[in-house]
């Protein structure tokens, strides 16, 4: 039955099951990881955090750089890891790169990490990964 069909009947069928409903196949695993692994340092989390939180949806480099201590072309380099990890997409405007965050994967990144409504986090007895007592 496809999509559609289900859709009609009431039911949707889910098209990126969430972390915590099923397990991840080894393609999934290793596309997750390469965008995990670009926000897994604080110079491009910070970017990120810039370039979605700017009015209007886009923000030119000249605008990012003078926010950090480092020269224009590290900062090239991690807009480069977030734009290859899916996470942003740019435009050259004349001598100037605007740059936009893809909310497609963000909204993916949410989903999946997501727990299903209802669901308990964990077995009665066993603390979160983490916790202390």
């Amino acid at each position: 039955m496809s999509k559609q069909e289900l859709e009609v009947l009431g039911q949707t069928q889910e098209c990126c099951p969430g972390l915590l409903t099923a397990p991840l196949d080894e393609d999934q695993a290793t596309e997750l990881a390469k965008v995990f692994k670009a926000l897994g340092d604080p110079v491009r989390l910070r970017l990120l955090s810039m370039i979605a939180s700017r009015a209007g949806g886009e923000v030119c480099v000249c605008d990012l750089t003078p926010a950090f201590d480092l020269s224009q072309p590290t900062i090239s380099h991690h807009l480069k890891l977030l734009k290859q990890a899916g996470l942003i997409d740019s435009e050259r405007r004349g001598t100037w790169v605007y740059y936009r965050l893809l909310p497609e994967m963000t909204d993916r990144l949410a989903g999946i990490l997501t727990r299903p409504a209802g669901q308990p986090l964990s077995r009665t007895g066993q603390a979160p990964v983490g916790a202390t007592s």
